[in-house]
C-alpha cells in the first residue's frame, strides 16, 4: 500500500474491532477466562489466511491481542480480509473488542542523519528489522525503536522519546490522564494527530491518535 494505505483499512466495512497503531492494525478481544483466551488464539490459528503472515498472538489473563502486522507500512489489501475473518471467529467464541485496550508503545530515538546508528541498538536489543528505520522485539513483548532523523536546524534537547499509539477516540481520554496524573503538555501544534507531553522533569512522550484518526503522518516529537 502506499503511505496513505491505512486509510482503504479505516474506510472497509466489518474492521470496526481493530485500531490501526504505528504497527498497524491490532484488536484486543475480551472472554471470560486465560483458558477461553487460549481456546480463541487456537481458532484464529486455524485461518488459512494468516498462516505465515507474520500475524502476533499474544494471550494476557482474559484477553487476547491480535497484531496483523509490526509496521504500518507493511499493510496491505488483504489484512482488510484478514481483519474481518479474525473478528467473525472472535463472535463465534462470545469475545469482546476492547478498543480502550489496543495500543502501542514505541521508543523514538533522534539524532543527525550522519550519525543514526540503528545497527547499535538493534544488535544490544536483539530485535529484529522491520523497516529501514526500526527495530522490533521477536517476541513481541518490547516497544519498537524508531530512529528518528533530525533535521540541522532542530536543536537536540531530547535524545529520546516515547511514542504512545491509541486508538483515536480514546486519545483524548488519555492526554487528560496524563494531565492529571501531573504532566503538562508540550506542544499540540499538530492535534489531533498527536500531542508532546512532558512529566515534571521534562522527559518528553508524545500520545497519538495517528494513524487511526489523522491521515497526517507526523514529524515526531523531541
Amino acid at each position: 500500500m502506499s503511505e496513505q494505505g491505512w486509510e482503504r483499512f479505516l474506510d472497509a466495512d466489518g474492521v470496526g474491532d481493530w485500531v490501526v497503531l504505528h504497527g498497524g492494525p491490532a484488536a484486543v478481544f475480551r472472554v471470560g477466562s486465560l483458558a477461553q483466551a487460549a481456546r480463541l488464539a487456537g481458532a484464529i490459528a486455524q485461518i488459512p489466511a494468516l498462516e505465515g503472515s507474520g500475524v502476533l498472538l499474544t494471550l494476557a489473563d482474559a484477553s487476547l491481542c491480535v497484531r496483523l502486522t509490526r509496521d504500518i507500512w507493511q499493510l496491505e489489501s488483504q489484512h482488510i480480509d484478514m481483519a474481518r475473518a479474525v473478528s467473525a471467529v472472535a463472535r463465534e467464541h462470545g469475545a469482546v473488542a476492547d478498543r480502550a485496550a489496543t495500543q502501542d508503545v514505541q521508543l523514538a530515538i533522534a539524532a543527525r542523519p550522519e550519525e543514526i546508528d540503528l545497527g547499535f541498538w538493534r544488535a544490544v536489543l536483539g530485535y529484529d528489522q522491520v523497516a529501514d528505520d526500526n527495530g522490533a522485539d521477536p517476541l513481541g513483548h518490547g516497544s519498537t525503536v524508531w530512529m528518528q532523523p533530525l533535521p540541522e536546524h532542530k536543536p537536540l534537547r531530547h535524545a529520546m522519546h516515547l511514542d504512545v499509539s491509541v486508538a483515536r477516540e480514546h486519545a483524548a481520554a488519555r492526554l487528560q490522564a496524563a494531565l492529571a496524573a501531573g504532566g503538562r503538555i508540550v506542544d499540540a501544534s499538530h492535534a489531533p494527530s498527536y500531542w508532546t507531553l512532558a512529566d515534571r522533569a521534562g522527559n518528553r512522550v508524545c500520545v497519538c491518535a495517528w494513524p487511526d484518526g489523522s491521515t497526517r503522518t507526523p514529524s515526531g516529537g523531541t
